[in-house]
Parts: C-alpha cells; structure tokens; sequence
C-alpha cells in the first residue's frame, strides 16, 4: 500500500466514524484505518443465544441530547426509553427498606462533598472523602468500579465532578454496538490495518501500517488512552507530553457477562439485584432487560480484572455463584451463561473507559490539544463526556473541525 490522501483518521470507533462524517461533505480526501475487522471500537453487539447483547457501551446516556439518539432513528433502529433498572429493585428480593434510604443518604452527602472539594480546584483521591469507618463505603466502592472502571482511590475528584449526565438513559433495541456500525456503513475504513507509526515531521505526515505507507496532510488519531500511553503507534518526533496526559488517564474495566433464565417469569422486567451490599468485589444484575429471558450481569475495577485474570467463563462461574446466594442453590440449575466479555484483554483497547488519575484531570485537555498537524480525539479527550460513545463522537466531530480549519 502507498497511497496519498488528504487527512488519515486512526481508529475507527465513534469518535473516528464522527470525524468521518463531518469531513465528509468536505472537499478533502479521507480514510479511515482500523485496525480491528470491523467498525465501532469499543462498541459491540454480538448475537447471544440469539439475542442481542452489548459487549460494550450500552446506554444513550444524557439521551435528550445525545446525537446518537437521532443518529439511532435516522438509521431505522428503535429506541427504548424504559426507565433504567437502577432504582428498580427485584421485587423478589428482601432488600431492607431503612438500609436503602440510608445507603442513599449516604451516597448523597458523598456526593455533596466531592462537588464541594471541586470547587476550590484543588485535586484529590475520591477517597478521601469517604466517611472514615462507614459501612456504606465497600458498595460505595462498587458503584465507583461500575461507575469509573475503577474503585475511588484511583479516582480524581475535579474529573468525576467535571462529568456531565442529565439522568436521562435509553437503550438500542437492537444494540448500540450494531447501531454505530450501522452508522460507520459508509465511511472510507480500511479494516484489518492497524497504524504502527506516524512521522510527523516533514511537508506530508507518513503514516505507516503493516501493508505500507500512507502519506497525509493531516492525521487524525482516536486510540484507547491506554494503548497511546503504551506507544502503540511510535511518533517521529516523539510526544512526551502527549504520552504522559494518556497515562493520567487509563481505562478503568468494565465487564459483562450475558446468562439465559430457564423462568423468567420469576423475574420482574428491568428489575435490578445488587449483588453483596458490604463488599466492593461483587455484581450488579439487570433482570430481564428488554423483557427477554436474560440476566446481565456487571462488574467493574479491581473485580473486573481478577475475574479477567481467571480466564474464560469466570464471569458467569461468578455471577451464578453470587445469584444463588441471593435466591437460593436452586437457581443453579436454571442460570446459564451465553456471552461474556474481557476488555482488558482486547489488544486494540486494553480497557473500557477512561478516568483521571488523581492529581490528572488536567490531562484531557492537553491530550485533546493538536500537535501540528496530528489531531486527537476519542473518550478520553471529552471534558465533560468521557466514558461515553457520544463524549467520543463528539470530540471527532471536534477534532475534525480543527482540521478543516488547520487545512482552509
């Protein structure tokens, strides 16, 4: 392959389909490489006992105004604006009613606290602002490794406070995964071509692949935080700086696992069980969503990547183990996995979503910010909507402005 083109897009995940499109209508020539089979990134629908299921992103979160959401309908694909399984819970299990309301007392003062620490611009873990000793802080932790990908230690306090969600949540019937390749049908991909390195340091930038070179006027560069700081793609010259800024801010692990219940009926239609309210390591459970025979289990953090490390089929070893201590030993027979992921694993991720590390909230501006003619977007570039599919879309439609703008 040596081709030349106008602007190369790296990535062909939502913030890669989103530069896409709005360089479309531009007299410029344009590709995309990706290096995975198949567009979407970190969005995924895969057929599960033949329904579909999400590996990743599932939710059209701030969904009033998030642009897939009119993308979605534009397309032909339905929208299920079912009220979340959050507040839900089983009607079948006795959760008591006076640890809930205090659960949630507490997780509001929390919160009022972190939104007041930000405003003095200092940063800090999360942590520390727990209440010392409280029972609470174990499922505190829980919510934080579903939430962020990671338990609140590991958490900056200015980058959750920084995150933007109106509490509106839909879903894609038929996936959100399958929704955005929809999306990305048209676009000028490449599959099958990861980028290995990128010169940025003459009239034309040499973007090389393991089939040949492609020369570019522009570049624009949507990779996982993770795989930028692990210098998947070598730079000449090389970006110190830029690398450091997607250090601070890894991809926290956020897993599912899909299970088929042999009576659904016993279950309530997008219904919620936690799993075990006075440890971090455990699940969270959406029961029957969609109203399907199906069982969605979530895990996040620190549990998420031991699961991971245990191999194939731990998830759902897991997820049964901790429904039937919920619902009792004769569930086991009834419960049985379909699909489970294992994004820490994925070469062409190594994670789910991003957040700042403590003392890094900083860093999604410098990593957003151009280098010449080299332009970054993805997740981890979003200000106020990281760890979203629309945060990424968005920050391509971004970065594709600075590129009409840099190029005339």
């Amino acid at each position: 392959m040596s081709d030349e083109v106008d602007v190369v897009i790296v990535g062909a995940g939502a913030a890669g389909l989103g530069a896409a499109s709005r360089l479309a209508g531009a007299p410029l020539s344009c590709l995309v490489l990706e290096a995975r089979d198949r567009v979407g990134g970190r969005a995924h629908t895969v057929n599960a006992g033949g329904y579909s299921f999400d590996h990743g992103c599932g939710w059209l979160h701030s969904a009033d105004r998030n642009p897939f959401t009119h993308i979605a309908e534009r397309l032909g694909f339905s929208i299920d604006r079912t009220p979340p399984p959050w507040n839900k819970p089983a009607a079948n299990h006795d959760i008591d009613p006076a640890h809930a309301a205090a659960f949630r007392g507490e997780f509001a003062v929390f919160d009022e606290r972190i939104r007041a620490a930000a405003l003095s611009g200092v940063d800090r873990p999360a942590s520390e602002l727990l209440t010392p000793g409280s029972p609470f802080n174990p499922r505190l932790n829980a919510f934080s490794a579903a939430y962020n990908g990671a338990e609140f230690d590991q958490v900056s306090v200015l980058d959750y406070a920084a995150y933007a969600d109106d509490g509106l949540n839909w879903r894609v019937t038929e996936g959100y995964g399958a929704m955005i390749s929809a999306f990305g049908a048209g676009a000028p991909v490449r599959l099958s071509t990861p980028v290995t390195a990128i010169d940025h340091g003459g009239e034309l930038l040499l973007v090389e692949t393991p089939v040949g070179t492609l020369r570019a006027r522009a570049v624009v560069v949507t990779l996982s935080s993770d795989l930028l700081a692990a210098e998947a793609i070598a730079f000449r010259p090389g970006l110190p700086a830029k690398l450091a800024a997607a250090a601070g801010l890894p991809l926290g692990l956020a897993d599912k696992v899909m299970l088929a219940i042999d009576e659904p009926e016993a279950f309530e239609p997008d219904s919620r069980l936690f799993g075990h309210l006075d440890r971090t390591e455990t699940g969270s459970y959406h029961l029957r969503p969609f109203g399907r025979p199906l069982i969605e289990g979530y895990f996040g953090g620190r549990t998420a990547r031991g699961l991971e490390g245990e191999g194939p089929g731990a998830f759902g070893v897991f997820a049964i183990e901790e429904l039937c201590d919920l619902l009792g030993s004769s569930w086991r027979n009834r419960l049985r996995p379909l699909s489970e992921t294992a994004w820490a694993h994925d070469p062409w991720a190594r994670g789910s979503y991003s957040h700042a590390l403590p003392g890094r909230a900083g860093d999604r501006a410098v990593l957003a910010a151009p280098e010449g003619r080299l332009f970054f977007a993805g997740e981890a570039t979003s200000p106020h909507y990281f760890s979203t599919a629309h945060g990424a879309y968005q920050t391509g439609i971004r970065a594709a402005e600075e590129v009409l703008a840099a190029l005339g």
